[in-house]
């Protein structure tokens, strides 16, 4: 299997584990659209490329697909998965098989208030959000919701800008400063994030890996513990009914007084898969799997509670013309 990673960015130690478990005589590819971007030094080849909005982005990653005789293309970053979902013909023409959810479930993923509209009239437990501040008023005026809440980007991911406000005042003050953002009811859980596998062939989810959060940083999880519950592997396999998805996911969950509620869904690699990689659940055979045209069984909670993950610092060496950083433009994150 000849796979590629576009906007590959800081992912270093994710594209490390990847090449570990390939098979012999397989190739890994990245592409960024800076020479700075320490995960690309990881692959067997890259490839700088244009911004992912450029007419001729598109276009560039498929000739990498040829040249490369790639069988699958994923993204590292979200403002990238929906463009891959909209283009999916394109690369099924070359070939390629696009690890990124279809264009209606890619543009839910990315877009959370519609996404909890999505989630509502489904009847999927989640936190009630308010796309305006007067929404948010009016739920907390008619007791539905009390402060402090939580405001967020209605886009992008991250967490950057996301925080609590305490009452009306800061709450305005928000959203007059950026209108696009989403107030949300702050739940007092456990939060809590699950690795899934949709298997591209059956589109069911076949693997599911899920920790608690103990520590946050900015961009996600950066300490975790594992935990195994039936009641959450029948939670995501009735959430993910609704959706079509397709290759690896991210789910955000919170338990409140032993109920699921979902948060959001990043249907990419998530930062912390790094955990379940390490407590044995290997996505990269699944997706080998699928790409040689076998169908993954269900397999869930095979791996042990209580095992803890702590992310720390690194760094890649790495000498680089100097043309090359004249006009560098920064790594993708």
């Amino acid at each position: 299997m000849n796979i590629l990673f576009t906007s590959a960015g800081r992912r270093v130690q994710l594209l490390k584990d990847f090449k570990a478990s390939l098979a012999q005589g397989s190739k890994l590819v990245t592409t960024d659209m800076s020479y700075l971007a320490p995960a690309i030094y990881v692959a067997d080849r890259y490839y700088i490329v244009p911004a992912i909005n450029d007419p001729e982005y598109i276009n560039t990653i498929l000739d990498i697909c040829g040249k490369e005789s790639i069988d699958a293309v994923t993204t590292l970053i979200d403002p990238e998965i929906e463009i891959l979902a909209k283009n999916r013909k394109k690369f099924a023409n070359h070939h390629v098989e696009v690890l990124a959810p279809y264009e209606e479930t890619a543009r839910l993923c990315f877009n959370k208030y519609e996404m909890y509209k999505f989630l509502s009239n489904h009847d999927i437990p989640t936190p009630l959000t308010f796309g305006t501040a007067q929404e948010a008023i009016d739920a907390e005026n008619n007791g539905k919701v009390s402060y402090p809440l939580f405001v967020k980007p209605r886009t992008g991911s991250g967490s950057v800008g996301a925080r609590k406000v305490y009452d009306e005042s800061e709450l305005r003050e928000a959203f007059e400063a950026d209108p696009s953002l989403i107030a949300q009811q702050l739940m007092t859980g456990i939060d809590l994030d699950a690795d899934v596998y949709v298997d591209t062939i059956s589109e069911k989810p076949v693997s599911i890996f899920s920790k608690r959060k103990l520590q946050m940083k900015i961009g996600g999880a950066s300490k975790t513990i594992s935990f195994r519950d039936h009641k959450l592997v029948e939670f995501i396999q009735n959430v993910l009914s609704n959706f079509h998805f397709h290759g690896p996911i991210d789910m955000d969950f919170f338990n409140v007084d032993g109920r699921y509620y979902l948060n959001e869904i990043n249907p990419r690699f998530g930062g912390a898969y790094l955990h379940a990689y390490g407590c044995g659940v290997d996505f990269i055979k699944l997706i080998e799997n699928n790409i040689n045209g076998i169908e993954n069984k269900p397999s869930f909670l095979n791996y042990e509670d209580d095992v803890a993950m702590m992310m720390y610092d690194a760094v890649v060496i790495q000498k680089i013309d100097k043309a090359r950083l004249e006009n560098w433009g920064g790594a993708n994150k």
